[in-house]
Parts: C-alpha cells; sequence; structure tokens
C-alpha cells in the first residue's frame, strides 16, 4: 500500500514538472510570428487566440481607446467584408454601414455600447466592393476580473442567402394567397377518390377561394365531397378530373353542369405529388354568356342568310380580294354584267380584267386599299368575256388581311357623261370661234396689207423696215393672244421658277401708272422691309401678264378715274369658292381692288369664261381674266373675286409659298460660231412650210442640215452615220413618236448629242414638262433660234472629253 502510494506521488511530481517545462516552452500559448509575418491580433490573451482561429467572422473592439476603434479581425472576418487587416485595425466599425443601412439598428448597437450590454441585430453592411449583405451581429462587452470594461467582442453571420429565399417564399405566399382571395374567378383545390378499378368517384374540396361560391351556388365546401353537395352531378366531370390527377396533363374546357343549371369555362391542372391525387380547378360561370352567344349565333345566322341572299341577288359586282392581289370570292353578278363564271374571277389577278390603259390607276387604288385606306368611286374598265369593255365604278373597304369590294356598272352614265362634255366643248368652241376669228383677222388684216405693201417695187427703205416691223410686231401679238387661250385651257408649256412674289408685284408696279393714267390713283401696300421674300414657284412672265390683266380689268371698270389698290400678304388658307371647299396651307394672296362701278351678280359666275366680257366692241376680247384664272389653276393656286355693284371689286390671286431657291448662274450668251462654220443640225419636222423655213433660217446661220419628217427617220439618219449630228432640232408634235419620247430615245442611245425641243403648243408639254430639254417657243425668231442651238452645242462640247 506504501509503495503505491509512493508511485502515484512520483507520477504527480513528473506531470507537474512536465507541465512546467511546458509552460516554459510556450510561454503566454501563441505562435509568435516569424520575421516578416505579422498577425491580426492586437493582444496575447486567450480571447484573441480563440477568436483568430474560429471559422465565424469576428473583431474585437477597444472601448478605452478614442472612438471605440477595431484591435483585431480574424481571418473569417477579413474575408467576409474583404477588408485587410492593415485597413481594419484602428477603424470604428461604422464604415462598414452604407446609405440602405436602418438608422433604427445602428441606433441599436450604439445604445448597447454606450449601456456596455449584450445586444443582438440584424443590420446591413457593405462588402469592400460596395455590394450589401445582411449581417446578423452579435456584440458582447468583455470585463476584466476587477469589473473594469476590457473589449468589445462582435461576431457576424451572413445571413443574406437566408433572408432572401425567405422574404422571396414569403412574398410568394403572400401573392398567391392574394390572387386566390382576390380574384374574380372561382378557385379550388380538390382531392380525388379512387375506386378499386382507380375509376374517379368523387372528389373532396380542399381549398376554396371567396368567388367559389357566388360562380357555383356551393357554400361550405371545404372539407365536403361533391357528391354530398351535388348529388345528381354528371359523370363526365369525375372522369375528366381523374385523368388530370393520373397524368398531369392540364385541361382547358367549357362544359355544362346540368345538376347546377350552369355552364362553366374550366381550366384544371394538377397540383402536389401524384400520390397526393390534388387537382386545382380555375373556372368561370359563362352561363350569361353562353345564352347570348347561342342568341347571336342564331342573328349571325339570320344575317349571313341576308347576306348570302344579297351577295346571290344584287346586280353589283361583288368579290372578296386578298392584299396579296388575288380574288378569293366572287359573285353571280360577274357573269351576268361580264359573262365571266365566278369560278373563272376565283384565283385570278385584280388587275386580270382591267384595261391597259386603266391599269396604273387600279394599281394606284390597289395600293391605296392595301395600305388600310377605303376606296370610293374608282372608275375603270374591266373586260367582258367576249372581249369588249365595261365601265364600272369600284367602292371597297379593307378588313385583316382583306378587302370587300363591290363594282357597279357605270358604262351608261360614263356615255351620258361624255355626251355632256362634248356639249359643253361645242359650246366652248362656238364662243371662241368668233373671239378668235375676230382678234386673228385683225392681226391677219395688219400682215397681209404689210406684205403686199413691201411687195410693191421701188419701195423706199424706211418704209420697207416700217412694214417689216409692223409684221413682226402683229406675230408678238397673235403670239400672246395664242399665249391667253392656252393658259385658260392650261395647255401652255409653262416655265415655272422660284422667285420673290414680292419684288415681282413692285417691278409691275412700276409700270402701273403707265397703264392707269393719271387720274388714277395707285396705292400698293407690300410686306415691309424686315419680312422675308415671299417666293413663288411659277413661270414670272404668265405671273406678270395675270397682274397686268387685272390692273387693266380695274381701270375699264373705273372709267379711267378712281382708286386703284395693289395689296400682297400671306395666307394660311384659301376660301370655299366655285363649289370647292376652302384649303389650308402657305399661301401668297395678291389682291387688286378698285373703286370701278363692281359687277353685277348674275355676271360673276361668267367672268373667266373666255370672250366673255361687258365692255363695248374694240376695248378687250375678253381673254384677260381667262388668262389669269387659267395660270392660276395650273400653277396649283385660285384666283377669287368679290365684289358690290356700285361698290368696287376685289380680285385676289393666291398661290402656294415655297422655299427660296439656290442662287443661279445667271445666263451667259452663247459663243458665236465662226463663219461657214457648217455645223450639222438634224431638223425634225412634220410640217413642210415649218421645216423648210427652219432649214432656210439655219443655212443663213451658217449651219448644215438634214431634215427628217418624223421620228423614225430622225433615228434612222442618227444611226446611218454616226457622230454626224452636233445638236438635233425637233418639234414636239408629230405624228407616231412625239418630240419628247424622240428625246429621249436619243438621250439614252446617243447622250452626247443635244437636243433642242420646239413647240406652240403641246398638252404632252403640259402634262410631263420637257423632261429637262431645251424648248424653243413657236412661233421665234431667227436670232433666238440661232442663240439656243448654239448654248446647246457649247454646253455639250464642255462635257466631252
Amino acid at each position: 500500500m506504501d509503495e503505491e502510494n509512493e508511485r502515484l506521488r512520483r507520477r504527480e511530481r513528473e506531470l507537474e514538472d512536465r507541465v512546467a517545462r511546458l509552460e516554459a516552452q510556450l510561454g503566454d500559448g501563441l505562435r509568435r510570428p516569424g520575421q516578416g509575418q505579422r498577425t491580426s491580433a492586437a493582444s496575447t490573451d486567450l480571447l484573441f487566440t480563440a477568436a483568430e482561429k474560429t471559422r465565424m467572422p469576428q473583431i474585437i473592439t477597444d472601448p478605452n481607446l478614442p472612438d471605440n476603434p477595431i484591435v483585431f479581425a480574424n481571418r473569417a472576418f477579413q474575408n467576409l467584408c474583404g477588408y485587410d487587416a492593415d485597413e481594419l485595425i484602428g477603424r470604428n466599425c461604422r464604415f462598414l454601414q452604407g446609405p440602405g443601412t436602418d438608422p433604427a439598428d445602428i441606433a441599436k448597437v450604439r445604445d448597447a455600447i454606450a449601456a456596455r450590454r449584450d445586444v443582438v441585430v440584424e443590420i446591413l453592411n457593405y462588402h469592400r466592393d460596395g455590394t450589401p449583405f445582411r449581417n446578423e451581429l452579435y456584440v458582447s462587452p468583455v470585463f476584466d476580473p476587477e469589473g473594469r470594461l476590457r473589449y468589445f467582442f462582435a461576431s457576424q453571420l451572413d445571413v443574406t442567402r437566408f433572408r432572401t429565399t425567405e422574404g422571396v417564399l414569403a412574398e410568394s405566399e403572400a401573392r398567391y394567397r392574394a390572387l386566390f382571395d382576390a380574384v374574380d374567378s372561382g378557385l379550388c383545390v380538390v382531392e380525388m377518390r379512387f375506386d378499386a378499378d382507380d375509376r374517379a368517384v368523387d372528389y373532396r374540396f380542399v381549398e376554396v377561394n371567396p368567388a367559389f361560391a357566388a360562380q357555383t351556388g356551393l357554400h361550405d365546401a371545404v372539407g365536403r365531397w361533391m357528391t354530398e353537395l351535388a348529388p345528381a352531378h354528371e359523370r363526365h366531370w369525375f372522369d375528366t378530373y381523374g385523368e388530370v390527377a393520373r397524368t398531369g396533363r392540364p385541361v382547358r374546357f367549357e362544359s355544362g353542369a346540368v345538376a347546377m343549371g350552369r355552364w362553366f369555362d374550366v381550366h384544371a391542372l394538377r397540383v402536389g405529388e401524384r400520390e397526393q391525387h390534388r387537382v386545382a380547378i380555375l373556372f368561370n360561370d359563362i352561363t350569361d354568356r353562353r345564352r347570348l352567344e347561342n342568341h347571336l349565333e342564331a342573328t349571325a345566322q339570320e344575317r349571313a342568310d341576308e347576306r348570302d341572299m344579297v351577295w346571290r341577288a344584287s346586280r353589283d359586282l361583288f368579290v372578296i380580294c386578298g392584299f396579296d392581289g388575288i380574288f378569293r370570292k366572287a359573285n353571280a353578278a360577274w357573269t351576268e354584267t361580264l359573262g365571266w363564271d365566278a369560278a373563272e374571277v376565283v384565283g385570278a389577278r385584280f388587275d386580270t380584267f382591267v384595261h391597259p390603259d386603266d391599269h396604273a390607276e387600279a394599281t394606284a387604288a390597289f395600293e391605296r386599299i392595301s395600305s388600310g385606306l377605303p376606296l370610293h368611286d374608282v372608275d375603270v374598265r374591266v373586260r367582258t368575256k367576249d372581249g369588249g369593255y365595261r365601265w364600272l365604278s369600284w367602292n371597297a373597304i379593307p378588313r385583316g388581311d382583306h378587302y370587300y369590294a363591290a363594282g357597279r356598272d357605270v358604262t351608261e352614265r360614263r356615255a351620258l357623261e361624255e355626251q355632256l362634255r362634248q356639249s359643253q366643248k361645242l359650246e366652248a368652241v362656238g364662243q371662241l370661234t368668233g373671239g378668235v376669228a375676230h382678234d386673228f383677222n385683225n392681226l391677219l388684216t395688219v400682215i397681209k396689207s404689210s406684205t403686199d405693201l413691201l411687195k410693191r417695187p421701188n419701195l423706199a427703205e424706211e418704209r420697207r423696215v416700217r412694214y417689216v416691223g409692223a409684221i413682226s410686231e402683229t406675230v408678238d401679238r397673235a403670239a400672246k393672244l395664242t399665249g391667253q387661250l392656252l393658259a385658260f385651257a392650261r395647255r401652255q408649256a409653262l416655265r415655272p421658277e422660284t422667285f420673290a412674289a414680292n419684288r415681282a408685284v413692285a417691278a409691275v408696279s412700276d409700270m402701273v401708272g403707265t397703264l392707269t393714267g393719271s387720274r388714277i390713283h395707285v396705292e400698293l401696300d407690300l410686306p415691309d422691309a424686315q419680312t422675308q421674300d415671299l417666293y413663288v414657284n411659277a413661270d414670272p412672265s404668265q405671273f406678270d401678264t395675270a397682274l397686268v390683266n387685272l390692273v387693266v380689268n380695274a381701270r375699264d371698270a373705273m372709267d379711267g378715274q378712281g382708286r386703284l389698290r395693289i395689296c400682297l400678304r400671306r395666307a394660311t388658307r384659301i376660301p370655299a369658292v366655285r363649289a370647292h371647299p376652302a384649303q389650308r396651307g402657305d399661301f401668297i394672296a395678291v389682291s387688286i381692288s378698285d373703286t370701278g362701278s363692281g359687277i353685277a351678280p348674275e355676271n360673276l359666275e361668267r367672268i373667266f369664261e373666255p370672250f366673255f366680257t361687258t365692255k363695248t366692241v374694240g376695248q378687250g376680247t375678253g381673254l384677260g381674266l381667262s388668262q389669269v384664272f387659267g395660270f392660276a389653276k395650273q400653277s396649283g393656286g385660285e384666283i377669287t373675286v368679290e365684289s358690290r355693284k356700285g361698290a368696287g371689286t376685289t380680285f385676289t390671286l393666291y398661290l402656294p409659298r415655297v422655299a427660296p431657291a439656290a442662287a443661279s448662274v445667271p445666263d451667259v450668251e452663247p459663243e458665236a460660231l465662226a463663219e461657214g462654220h457648217g455645223t450639222c443640225v438634224l431638223v425634225v419636222e412634220d410640217n413642210f412650210d415649218v421645216g423648210a423655213f427652219a432649214q432656210q433660217a439655219l443655212s443663213e446661220l451658217g449651219f448644215s442640215t438634214v431634215w427628217a419628217t418624223d421620228a423614225e427617220k430622225a433615228l434612222a439618219e442618227i444611226e446611218r452615220i454616226p457622230f454626224r449630228f452636233e445638236v438635233v432640232f425637233s418639234d414636239v408634235m408629230m405624228p407616231g413618236m412625239n418630240g419628247v419620247e424622240l428625246a429621249g430615245e436619243i438621250r439614252r442611245r446617243r447622250p452626247d448629242i443635244p437636243v433642242v425641243l420646239t413647240s406652240g403648243y403641246s398638252d404632252v408639254l403640259a402634262a410631263e414638262g420637257t423632261h429637262g430639254f431645251d424648248l424653243l417657243r413657236k412661233p421665234y425668231s431667227v436670232a433666238d433660234l440661232s442663240r439656243i442651238l448654239r448654248r446647246a452645242i457649247q454646253e455639250a462640247r464642255s462635257k466631252r472629253p
């Protein structure tokens, strides 16, 4: 016994010595940093050692230092926030807070620190890269054995992921519950019951929303079976829901529940695990809608029958056409009116039956209807099965990817309209004939007398010059008369250009005094100098002529004595006039007002007719106002008149206002050709006298010429000897190919040969213009002919390499 005690005492002493050696070896229990190493621990206490080793983010602050700085941050905390120890030690941890941190959470921590007590708070902190994280913070004070506050110990836990997941789940649950309770549709979850043969025999209501009872009429349904609530419920409802529960395939259908006396629109799908046999059902009571649909179906059928009767019985042509241009359906009127069977129309393009001359209009109409706009009264000729054509007036309405069109046979109406137009033309020709004959006979008398006198032998040079001058002046007057006639007919080939209307009016006003005489006081009302020029695009010569005609008309209305006022202004609308509605836009308006006798009401509608005048014989032809009317219309404008008997008259000319054009280079007189130059000109003229005169005039000017009487011969001459001609001088009005078409063909074949056109009248020029070719108006002088040919040759030579 004593030996055993002694052994134990020795063992105790050995252990004590071993502990002493270990304590001496370990010192304060911390591994000392080697050379160049650094630790985040600020103390050697065991607290620091434990915090350093744990994987949980932890920091220690020292409240005995100013601003309670961080004196320790373990590696886990550094990894959490993204800061190194050097960046953490010595700073208050408030720098981890940010704009999203709740001030109430900050206050909890601050109050706990001040009271030296524990606190647990979930606070929003920020990583070094600025991203936030939810930090579950535990702060505890650490006291020494004497009870003095030594440190604050804080551990952290990033709960962002947990809070996000919880929030999402909570939010999803809240949304589901809000939707479940608020939706107007009936919503329920049922649990199916199957028999031994796996056939659905009943279902129990697990959950229903507030709208369930209103939609079904069933109350207190939760926990109860359907056979209990509606014993006579139809078998197919159980089979349908049972199939959804077994297969998981959702269904959507409409069906009637006879037992409940209702129709439902139902959407059912399986929820939960297959073994739960649960089905979610979303449904709406559509009983009223079904009744209405049945009524509408009956009504629609009645209307369809009516439409079919109209479709079959109407004498108008009906058609349904797709926006691909293919007819989809046609009625029997196609056969009765045009001879085509409906089967021959369906599948054909819309323009298959259209007259070739009407293709452009039909295509434009198709493009309009394809863009979603309706059509009204589009007249085109449609081919009959026997090869003839009839006029049809079409109206169409687009709908979806197709349009509905109705065509009415207006062949007889068109014929009557043409007869009326011919009658009107004959009446106009009758009015024109007398006036034209009177004026031209006067002009021809002067020319005839002058030529007779020129034939007299031994005629003095002074008289010869006088007679030749009279002929030239009379030709100019005749050309002016022709121009006035063409202006009224809107057939003259105008030369529009952009010019300042206020400057043109000011220029014409300089000569107004000469026209009116000294007893008429002229007032000019133009925009002030601060106002920008008011530009129009029109023929300047015709503009001046229109103003002169209006001034002369005003002068004659005042019998040479009174007050005449010329006013120019901008206008935003043209008033309604002559059955035309008012037009809105940007216009310039030139008004000529007089204090004359005025115009009788019965004459206001006729004053623009050619040769209509209230003046005595010899005082006027009646073409002045018709020229103004034609010029205004052809220039896109309008002429209005306001008059009261005995109180004067005001004529207002409206023209569209345009932007100023770029400064143009002034015309330069072309260089003269050398004496006997022999430049070759191809003359194209179908009139023998005019062609012979042109050849003779060109020969006198030193040109050599080749004369072709039509376009085909002219092209043959160009092809026969290439590079022979330096310029082509062609009339516009010719049989076959006209001059404009010839010029275009020459430009295509030989772009190096310039073409100069000449015409006194051409509907081609009036409708299409000159297409960029130079134009010499008839009648022309030899000097004008020489000038325009020299200019064309000079410009062509300058373009050659």
